[in-house]
């Protein structure tokens, strides 16, 4: 039993070394075909595959550097480079005997583009401002903030708080007015995910403002009637 355990046992120290320095080659050679691809592609992170007679190589990137470079050849699958573990030998020998292909591939996908914008036309039409729409949108949405302002520092006065809600019906949807130190913070109709025809973020699209602006005189009118029915409730007290 003893011979047995003295048997020599080959290092794979050669090899392997010879291997990680194959593998670094490819990386370099083709982390340019990856700048390339990113400049060409025009994002962040991407892949592209290219056939060959042999096989598909599928090369992917992030921020223009190589990710992995995957062979899919008739026999094996072998990830040539990758942020894992290197290649078999047998696998990676294989794989790069079709390596010029893959280059020769991409390189031929390259010059198909040539001149593929050359008769693109550039001459676009002139774009319409949006300032008269936009100047329209402010000057009506200034006048229901101005309104909705007054109706904040009533509620604030009657409620003796620094922020609430009111809401009632107009039309059938619902109109919510927070107000927050006496003034308006939002007026959104339509409840929870509804329109915000007045916030502190974007304002509403001119479509909404024509469609929902028409309906504030009734919101004021039955905020009134709020008001009213305050002063009611307090008829015939006597001190």
């Amino acid at each position: 039993m003893t011979e047995l355990f003295d048997l020599p046992v080959d290092s794979a120290e050669d090899v392997a070394e010879r291997r990680d320095e194959v593998v670094a080659q490819v990386r370099d050679h083709a982390g340019r075909i990856a700048r390339e691809l990113a400049l060409l592609q025009g994002g962040d992170y991407g892949k592209r595959t290219f056939e060959t007679d042999d096989g598909e190589w599928t090369v992917k990137y992030e921020a223009g550097d190589l990710q992995f470079l995957l062979f899919e050849g008739r026999k094996a699958e072998t990830y040539v480079v990758s942020t894992h573990q290197p290649p078999d030998p047998e696998d990676l020998a294989a794989a790069l005997a079709d390596y010029d292909a893959f280059v020769a591939a991409f390189n031929d996908y390259v010059r198909s583009l040539d001149g593929v914008l050359d008769d693109v036309a550039t001459d676009f039409p002139e774009v319409s401002a949006t300032d008269s729409v936009v100047a329209e949108r402010e000057r009506i949405l200034g006048r229901v903030r101005e309104v909705t302002d007054q109706m904040a520092h009533q509620l604030s006065r009657y409620e003796g708080g620094d922020y609430g809600t009111y809401g009632t019906r107009v039309a059938g949807n619902r109109w919510e007015l927070k107000w927050e130190n006496g003034e308006a913070s939002y007026l959104r109709v339509g409840g929870e995910g509804g329109i915000y025809l007045l916030s502190q973020y974007q304002p509403p699209s001119a479509h909404d403002v024509r469609n929902l602006a028409e309906d504030v005189p009734a919101f004021v009118a039955a905020f009134n009637d709020y008001v009213d029915g305050l002063d009611a409730s307090l008829d015939g007290v006597s001190l």
